[in-house]
């Protein structure tokens, strides 16, 4: 008989043991230390200690966004489908991905730019407070980048994976006055990208349950 432990609860309780005894500095505060421990318990990559960055207080900003029902934004079905429904529902926040519309392909077609492009002006056209979430489309962060009417946009996070426009994208998001979570480098996808997501549902619901 093979002895492993069966209970999933206890499986994430002492995987984040292993990882808070691993991590070089858990003297963080406490919403940032627990979107790192998501991301390098999805990735089991402790570089994310190193090249998650956070703009000053962005993680209040986007805590406020989601206890307002803010829209979230995604540049990929993947990430929209591994974001929290119950948490989100109970933030009454909902969640789109604009890519794989009619309405983009026709725009991308027409306008001659990506898909991801085109799904940033849909969205940016829409009245919503929004949080975009980028976790595959350079294209899409320099389309963000590239706007000039953001008032409604609370927010970004930015961890497009990839060797081309990912790294420079990333970048310029961070030299940029956005509110805004990257990753530096290479490193990032749509796994990276629902780690820190769902990190802050569960803050952002703890906050309005207290």
């Amino acid at each position: 008989m093979y002895n492993y432990i069966e209970n999933p609860q206890e499986i994430e309780r002492q995987s984040f043991k292993i990882i808070h005894s691993e991590m070089k500095n858990t003297e963080l505060e406490p919403i940032k230390l627990s979107i790192i421990k998501r991301v390098i318990h999805t990735t089991t990559d402790f570089d994310y200690e190193d090249i998650l960055l956070f703009k000053e207080k962005v993680e209040e900003t986007l805590l406020n966004a989601m206890k307002k029902g803010c829209m979230i934004v995604t540049d990929t079905e993947m990430i929209k489908a591994g974001i929290s429904k119950p948490l989100a529902k109970e933030l009454n926040i909902t969640m789109h991905s604009f890519v794989g519309t009619e309405e983009a392909y026709h725009m991308a077609k027409e306008k001659g730019i990506t898909r991801s492009m085109a799904a940033v002006d849909i969205a940016l056209d829409l009245p919503q407070d929004k949080l975009f979430v980028i976790g595959n489309a350079p294209t899409a962060l320099y389309r963000i980048l590239e706007k000039k009417q953001l008032n409604n946009v609370r927010g970004v996070i930015g961890v497009p994976v990839g060797f081309v426009g990912a790294k420079e994208s990333k970048e310029a998001l961070w030299e940029s006055n956005i509110p805004s979570i990257i990753s530096q480098g290479r490193k990032g996808g749509s796994t990276v990208a629902v780690a820190i997501v769902n990190a802050l549902l569960r803050e952002a619901v703890k906050a309005i349950e207290e």
